[in-house]
């Protein structure tokens, strides 16, 4: 049976994230006249890694254009437990902060989970505090500060289907605590039916193809392809995978996401690329989370960005 054709949006992740990013700008001015200060974002970087240092400096440059007061603290890779844990403890206190990331992964042997449990949960703009994680687990309960890219995922979904996702099923591929379970929890409060699918999911494509919005987060390249997806579904490319790329020369790579982009992109309804999409949003919602801390912190909650 012949199938109908139709057009595919390409999501423009960059578009939207330029978007949100001018907005924060638009009301970082408005929270200086208010506060008298900008709002601030401090990031920890420990260690050398080449990767972890580019996130940093790209966060960096994007909460100056937007306004803020930037801080950085850079560790060497040697710094033990308790001296990181006394620089996030200092930033907690520190009144010109309203924001802090302490960048992953940390070098080994330090205790991740231990940071992340030291930071002020209404200053924890990456939203991994367990204290944030459970009141978004309960819904609107109590505010709290959301993980940047399953935030920034909900968005691209609504530039494509429209503000009002009621009742669509949103199926995730990925239960990770940074994007997969955080990212089942906004949909459902956008009131979606939510599954979520994962690594030891029994006919994973039989799952997938039954979903109008279909978030791909496990990190496996072109792991979503054609039999995946239902005709005119929206589809959310978490991935980023640095894949061989011979045809570029001799040990080069390039980006892929965990959907196969060219299998998909004409039967999708709408499709993030890799890169140029989730990507952007990240930091977006990154600055977005630092501006709410900040009015949070000086009860302003008339700001609109």
């Amino acid at each position: 049976m012949a199938t109908t054709a139709h057009a595919t949006t390409l999501i423009d992740g960059k578009a939207i994230a330029a978007q949100i990013t001018d907005d924060v700008a638009a009301a970082s001015a408005g929270f200086l006249a208010r506060a008298g200060r900008a709002p601030g974002l401090a990031v920890v970087l420990v260690g050398d890694d080449p990767a972890s240092g580019v996130y940093v400096r790209n966060k960096g440059k994007m909460a100056a254009k937007v306004g803020f007061h930037s801080v950085q603290e850079t560790l060497p890779a040697h710094v033990d437990q308790a001296a990181l844990a006394e620089t996030v403890r200092q930033l907690n206190d520190a009144d010109a902060v309203d924001g802090i990331l302490v960048q992953m992964p940390l070098p080994e042997p330090l205790d991740a989970e231990a940071i992340i449990d030291l930071i002020n949960p209404e200053k924890d703009v990456d939203g991994f505090h367990p204290v944030n994680v459970g009141r978004l687990a309960a819904g609107a309960r109590a505010p709290c500060l959301v993980p940047c890219t399953p935030a920034g995922s909900v968005r691209l979904a609504k530039s494509a289907l429209g503000p009002d996702l009621s009742g669509k099923h949103a199926v995730i591929v990925g239960r990770s605590t940074i994007v997969g379970r955080p990212a089942a929890q906004l949909f459902l409060a956008e009131n979606c039916t939510v599954t979520i699918a994962h690594s030891r999911t029994a006919d994973l494509a039989a799952v997938t193809r039954s979903a109008d919005i279909l978030i791909a987060a496990v990190g496996r390249p072109h792991l979503i392809g054609e039999p995946h997806v239902k005709p005119g579904a929206c589809v959310i490319d978490v991935g980023i995978n640095r894949v061989a790329a011979p045809e570029r020369g001799m040990d080069a790579t390039r980006l892929v996401g965990d959907v196969d982009f060219d299998a998909v992109k004409s039967i999708a309804g709408a499709i993030t690329p890799v890169p140029g999409g989730v990507g952007p949003m990240t930091i977006a919602m990154l600055m977005h989370n630092t501006l709410t801390a900040a009015c949070r912190r000086k009860g302003i909650d008339d700001l609109e960005f």
